[in-house]
């Protein structure tokens, strides 16, 4: 018997739904539950085939014991690897080297010094910064988060550079990203589940939590719709995330990536909607069942991302379009024949040029 298990926090929407579905498949050999943990073992199997990680960024305690499942066969979605490893700002650097338009972005150092460091711990970075510099590149408004937050936790938005430093006085041992304002006239936020699933929902993150999902206005022009979709799963694909949201700001018809490190994004009934969480929870329900079917005990059974297999294999993250020329030359072949009348041509041109030199 494979098991399917949930590791979750507070939520209870969209966990018991997925359980409650998967097990209403009936699937041969696959059933669903509550992840139990009462120990964990250095290379002891927690039992399970799948995880859906619904807590562990809040939790260190169970990421190290997902890492420990991961490297004894499970299937963890998200990877808790990457994961661990991943924050908004290289997430925008990335999306920069694919082609997905985003805000422009500056990291800022903490306010206080982390604990257990000095000035000295300091010593490559010049102070003062280049503020002047920082403060046009972004331009104001501008809005100021933490670079591996989420949550909408500590997000400030900013009118000029007083009120940056105001704000930022009181951000402790944050690190902190300044990021341009983008004024947008539509927004979306999508689901991508299994780098090929997409839910694109209407969005307005200026609403309070209970109303964001409710939007009204015009419909989205398809072409625009398309653009967000091949950029959701562009991005998701390359991170290497199972289950993740992507948020666009579109400004001048344009999608603009604002946020997409969201692995464990809300799914709760009474945030997203019936409709949409009626969607999640079937997707989820049937993904978490494709790969209990293809997990393998003893073997890897993470997903990793195109940034990641790309650094491995030691190649370009972006393939390198051929010029013109070389696909030109490359479509012609030349044959024997050919080769020779060109080699005369060339003798013979070569004569005419000698005969009109000693003219």
């Amino acid at each position: 018997m494979k098991k399917i298990g949930i590791l979750f926090g507070q939520e209870r929407s969209f966990p018991e739904a997925v359980i409650e579905r998967i097990n209403q498949k009936a699937e041969e050999g696959i059933t669903a539950e509550a992840v139990k943990i009462d120990k964990i073992f250095q290379n002891a199997p927690l039992g399970y085939s799948v995880i859906i990680d619904r807590i562990s960024q809040d939790v260190p305690f169970y990421r190290a014991s997902l890492k420990n499942a991961a490297i004894t066969g499970t299937a963890v979605i998200n990877n808790p690897f990457w994961w661990s490893a991943d924050e908004k700002f290289f997430n925008n650097a990335l999306a920069e080297q694919i082609g997905v338009p985003v805000p422009k972005t500056a990291l800022i150092p903490s306010r206080e010094h982390p604990t257990g460091t000095t000035s000295e711990s300091f010593s490559n970075l010049e102070m003062p910064l280049n503020w002047d510099a920082i403060f046009e590149y972004v331009g104001f408004p501008a809005y100021m988060k933490p670079y591996d937050g989420g949550g909408w936790r500590d997000v400030y938005k900013l009118h000029d550079k007083e009120d940056f430093f105001d704000k930022h006085s009181g951000t402790q041992q944050l690190v902190m990203l300044l990021q341009e304002e983008i004024i947008f006239e539509e927004y979306f936020r999508c689901y991508c589940i299994g780098g090929k699933h997409v839910r694109i929902m209407q969005y307005d993150p200026r609403n309070p939590h209970h109303l964001r999902y409710a939007t009204e206005g015009k419909s989205p022009d398809p072409k625009l719709l398309k653009t967000v979709e091949e950029y959701t799963l562009k991005l998701c694909r390359y991170l290497g995330y199972d289950f993740n949201t992507v948020e666009f700001a579109v400004r001048n018809g344009v999608p603009i990536a604002i946020d997409f490190c969201n692995p464990a994004p809300d799914a709760d009934i009474k945030s997203v909607g019936q409709e949409n969480f009626d969607w999640v929870v079937e997707t989820t329900a049937n993904y978490a069942i494709e790969r209990a079917k293809a997990q393998k005990d003893g073997q890897d059974n993470l997903t990793w991302g195109e940034y990641i297999k790309s650094s491995v294999g030691g190649k370009p993250l972006i393939a390198k379009a051929e010029s013109k020329i070389t696909k030109t030359t490359a479509a012609k072949k030349t044959t024997p024949t050919e080769k020779a009348k060109a080699t005369t041509t060339e003798k013979t041109t070569a004569k005419t040029k000698k005969a009109a030199v000693k003219k």
